[in-house]
């Protein structure tokens, strides 16, 4: 291993600390999340389907930047 894996290891568990800190005391804030329009919701007596494709896709667009910021600013 080196030195740079170790960098990219302390960056990823610092991320993952931050958003568990967010999700901790903003979790009252983000009720909204799982529940944008395009998301499906099929809700019926006995059978529940969620399938939150625009969080999904909103996520994927902001972990994307994450990346390209960290990979931009890393090199």
């Amino acid at each position: 291993m080196s030195q740079a894996t170790g960098k990219y290891l302390i960056v990823i568990g610092l991320l993952v600390v931050l958003v568990g800190v967010v999700v901790y005391f903003l979790s009252d804030k983000l009720h909204w999340l799982g529940r944008l329009p395009g998301d499906i919701r099929v809700e019926r007596e006995n059978f529940r389907f969620y399938f939150p494709i625009t969080t999904m896709l909103l996520l994927s667009g902001l972990l994307n930047l994450l990346i390209w910021l960290f990979r931009k600013f890393m090199h």
